[in-house]
C-alpha cells in the first residue's frame, strides 16, 4: 500500500467518523417523513382525514 492510498483511506475514515452522525440523523428524518406521508395517504384513502 503506497502513501497515496493510505492518505485516501485515512481521509475516508475521518470523513465517515465526522459526518457519520449527521448522515444517520438525516436518514432518520427522511424515514420519519416517509412514515408521515404514508399515514397521510392511508387516511386519505380511508376517508378519515381530520378525524381523531
Amino acid at each position: 500500500m503506497n502513501l497515496d492510498v493510505a492518505d485516501d483511506v485515512i481521509l475516508a475514515v475521518l470523513a465517515l467518523r465526522v459526518l457519520g452522525r449527521d448522515v444517520l440523523g438525516l436518514l432518520r428524518r427522511v424515514a420519519a417523513a416517509g412514515v408521515r406521508a404514508g399515514i397521510g395517504e392511508m387516511r386519505r384513502e380511508s376517508g378519515t382525514e381530520g378525524q381523531t
